[in-house]
């Protein structure tokens, strides 16, 4: 499963890149928790080019890559922002797959890519 935008090198300085785990059958859990939390969101940053989700099968992990215009707009986003989101990630997820706490889809892998 990916989203794709055609431009995906154009205007691109940083690409941030995450990884959650995201068990097979509740792969339509994460995407609404991302529809309805992340996507609005990213929408609304200055800088912010564009994302691709992927799933893959064998490790049972979403990718994310977030493309940015720089590294400057990625980072100077405040904490407390990226925490308020990932409260509503995660709230929306729990309602999706009906656990109680926590979150159902944890980070595993946090990093930035640098186009060549």
């Amino acid at each position: 499963m990916a989203w794709a935008d055609p431009q995906v090198g154009e205007g691109v300085a940083v690409v941030e890149h995450l990884r959650l785990r995201v068990p097979q059958h509740s792969r339509e859990d994460w995407m609404v928790a991302e529809r309805g939390s992340w996507e609005p969101w990213l929408d609304k940053q200055p800088g912010f080019l564009g994302r691709e989700l992927f799933w893959d099968p064998a490790t049972e992990e979403g990718t994310l890559l977030i493309r940015w215009s720089s590294r400057e707009a990625w980072k100077s986003i405040s904490m407390a922002d990226v925490e308020q989101v990932q409260e509503r990630f995660e709230t929306l997820a729990r309602e999706q797959t009906g656990q109680v706490q926590g979150n159902p889809f944890p980070l595993v892998f946090e990093g930035e890519l640098l186009p060549q």
